[in-house]
């Protein structure tokens, strides 16, 4: 019985003992969680679109921290494709607006009706009383109609005849405008273009890629792919997770000044005649922690500012007159501007 026991205890010794199972810590199983719901939005997405990594990226991660997305490009580019294909990735509400000339914003924001049998008057609400709007050709309505957007894309709610209606969530505006057609279009006012997180101009594709959108659809003329193939990944509640996330990603103090020191410069630079305010400042800094999210890192460094800097400032700041005529464009001055500033190391 004892030589038994002593076995048993020199099988225990010797034994080797299992190695506890080392903690992820959380903040990296929450930054795996925003950067696999990007990389599954993203292979949606480019099932149906060919390329547009970066402008995809782009519109997520204002999406994430609940700003609003100007899309610029010449008609044909999948401007309009990418915000519903967008949508049909998110479980939620969509509505498309075509802008038109003759808009009113009770088109927009709703009415109030009056009902016949209860003797009194009942609201009706517009097409903005959705989670994703899609705003086609922006460009299109005077700014009457576009400042029914103001108070909806700022605080997220719609006051009609003294009675403030609050928006759902989430609730995002992605806009479309072409820069090239100037008949019939009406400038957007600074004050609308302000309440937008980002433009974002939307390219021709390269040649391999033009070949690859050719090949792709050289069967599928209708489309028919785009309602077929393209699933919901995100739901409501990963939005707001991801949005929650995103606000913890660690940034340095160094980054702040950097930031600031990048805004203030616009402020003082002889090629602008307007630079950008304390939003764009704002607006800096949180699509800075989303990109740095979706890249797959906790903390933000300096070239994450710099890939927001550009659709951040390039509908905020305005070009002097005098560069305006010689041909300097905002992208250049917002290059130069970004290279006149010492990195933090």
């Amino acid at each position: 019985m004892e030589n038994e026991k002593q076995t048993q205890e020199k099988e225990k010794i010797e034994t080797p003992q299992e190695a506890p199972t080392p903690l992820v810590p959380e903040q990296n199983k929450d930054i795996v969680f925003v950067n696999e719901l990007f990389e599954k939005t993203r292979t949606e997405i480019q099932k149906v679109v060919v390329g547009n990594d970066d402008l995809i990226q782009l519109i997520l991660a204002g999406m994430f921290t609940g700003g609003h997305i100007l899309l610029e490009g010449v008609p044909g580019v999948a401007k309009t494709l990418i915000a519903k294909l967008i949508a049909q990735c998110m479980q939620i509400d969509f509505k498309r607006i075509q802008f038109t000339p003759d808009l009113m914003p009770s088109d927009l924001i709703g009415i109030n009706v009056f009902n016949l049998k209860k003797s009194e008057f009942t609201f009706k609400k517009g097409p903005l009383f959705s989670n994703l709007v899609l705003i086609d050709e922006i460009n299109r309505s005077p700014a009457k109609t576009q400042s029914a957007l103001f108070e909806a894309m700022e605080e997220k709610q719609i006051t009609v005849d003294g009675e403030t209606y609050p928006l759902g969530f989430p609730f995002f505006v992605v806009a479309t405008q072409n820069p090239i057609e100037q008949e019939g279009t009406y400038k957007l006012p600074e004050a609308q273009l302000d309440r937008f997180l980002f433009k974002l101009k939307v390219d021709y594709p390269s040649f391999e890629n033009e070949i690859n959108i050719l090949d792709r659809f050289k069967n599928d003329f209708t489309t028919a792919k785009i309602s077929t193939t393209v699933k919901s990944v995100v739901s409501p509640k990963d939005i707001k997770k991801c949005a929650e996330i995103i606000e913890n990603i660690h940034i340095k103090k160094e980054l702040i000044t950097y930031i600031a020191s990048i805004v203030h410069e616009t402020r003082n630079n002889g090629s602008l005649f307007l630079g950008a305010s304390p939003r764009a400042s704002m607006a800096i800094l949180k699509t800075a922690k989303a990109i740095a999210a979706l890249r797959g890192r906790d903390f933000v460094t300096p070239d994450d500012i710099q890939t927001v800097c550009y659709p951040v400032l390039n509908h905020r700041i305005i070009l002097s007159p005098e560069k305006e005529m010689e041909g300097v464009t905002i992208d250049s001055v917002i290059k130069d501007l970004i290279k006149k500033i010492d990195v933090p190391r």
